[in-house]
């Protein structure tokens, strides 16, 4: 069962690297998620952050919230388009971000300590493979039938 082994080691090694955002930058997992989304995009919009930080929109905008109370994200609407915003990291947000990456990189490092070069290598052409095949997954017959569910803090609806 490859997502419940994948879940626990994410539950296992993921659970360091927040704990450390968390006590030493105040920033939860999935403001780090956008903030290194936005950090490799800047100037994405709205919706196109939410689509590469795989997060629906809701999630992304309060993720942005909360970097945006910490001054390390701006909005700024599009000239000529006012609905339309563009996100950006200020000027101390790319200190921040300075700050967190490499403790971040430490802990993937750490994680992987494990692994030869050649396996660390054919892991991730492994991973990447399984993450392309997936993405292909909801256009497959057998798949594309099944209804979306989004959840709120009211519990599951489908869409």
């Amino acid at each position: 069962m490859l997502l419940f082994r994948i879940n626990r080691f994410f539950g296992a090694a993921g659970g360091v690297a927040m704990r450390m955002c968390e006590a030493r930058f105040g920033l939860t997992r999935r403001e780090w998620g956008v903030m290194a989304t936005v950090a490799m995009n800047e100037g994405l919009l709205s919706s196109e952050l939410a689509e590469k930080a795989l997060l629906d929109r809701v999630r992304t905008s309060r993720a942005l919230g909360g970097l945006e109370d910490k001054g390390w994200v701006q909005r700024q609407p599009l000239p000529g388009d006012r609905r339309r915003i563009a996100i950006y990291l200020t000027d101390e947000g790319r200190r921040m971000y300075g700050l967190i990456l490499p403790e971040m990189a430490k802990i993937h490092l750490d994680l992987v300590s494990v692994l030869s070069d050649a396996e660390l290598a054919q892991f991730d052409d492994m991973l990447a493979r399984l993450q392309a095949h997936a993405q292909t997954l909801e256009q497959q017959e057998h798949y594309a039938d099944l209804p979306h569910v989004t959840r709120s803090s009211r519990g599951k609806r489908l869409k």
